[in-house]
């Protein structure tokens, strides 16, 4: 497992970015923050890297071409934090990039002009077990697009109801399955069936949805 170091132990990081400047410059505000960094690299190899320094994150600057390096995060195998920043304020950039990120026990997506303490932070937050999503991009995702606003085209069952709150909680199928005690193979059929009636690319995208409906108890 990735992410166990002792609470009171400075993070320790692997940083990717295709731009040097980029990774030096990240590297050098986390350090100055209490964070250790490993190793940087340049986007490739990422799987690699991860094995062989064994992070307590990783912290990707996706730059203004992040389709390569989100690609790149497709393929890894792991249960690593990811922090993500990214450049892409549409709404289809930032869905594509959830539904990776979402392959991960835990991330924060954070735009590239954020506060150095604001990425700080998010680095802290993942520590703590927490995703996170900045203002601004959730903001995206909530813009209405054709029928985002309608009801759904069928009504959620009780089941899908109780899958949909455990969404909002940011529970993963596994721990889904745990608390309603049946299989990862049937959750995955209810949170399939949530974003087809809430016409949702992703499950962040579901949860905004219903939000937006009432359809959640928060």
């Amino acid at each position: 497992m990735y992410g166990q170091a002792p609470a009171e132990s400075e993070p320790q990081l692997l940083i990717a970015a295709p731009n040097p400047l980029s990774r030096a410059g990240l590297s050098a505000l986390l350090e100055e923050r209490g964070c250790q960094v490993l190793a940087q690299s340049d986007g490739s190899a990422l799987q690699h890297h991860i094995e062989r320094h064994q992070p307590d994150a990783l912290v990707i600057d996706l730059g203004w071409q992040g389709e390569a390096l989100r690609q790149q995060l497709q393929q890894i195998e792991s249960d690593l934090p990811v922090l993500a920043l990214t450049a892409a304020d549409e709404r289809p950039r930032i869905l594509r990039l959830l539904q990776t990120l979402q392959t991960f026990p835990h991330f924060a997506l954070l735009p590239r002009d954020s506060d150095p303490d604001a990425v700080a932070a998010a680095v802290d937050a993942l520590a703590a077990g927490l995703t996170v999503l900045e203002p601004r991009l959730a903001a995206a995702l909530i813009q209405p697009s054709a029928g985002a606003a309608d009801a759904p085209h069928a009504p959620l069952t009780a089941r899908e109801n109780q899958v949909l709150q455990l969404l909002a909680r940011g529970l993963t199928n596994r721990a889904i399955a745990a608390e309603l005690e049946v299989s990862q193979h049937t959750v995955k059929f209810h949170v399939n069936a949530i974003m087809g009636k809430l016409n949702a690319q992703s499950r962040t995208e579901a949860v905004v949805r219903a939000t937006q409906l009432g359809l959640l108890l928060l």
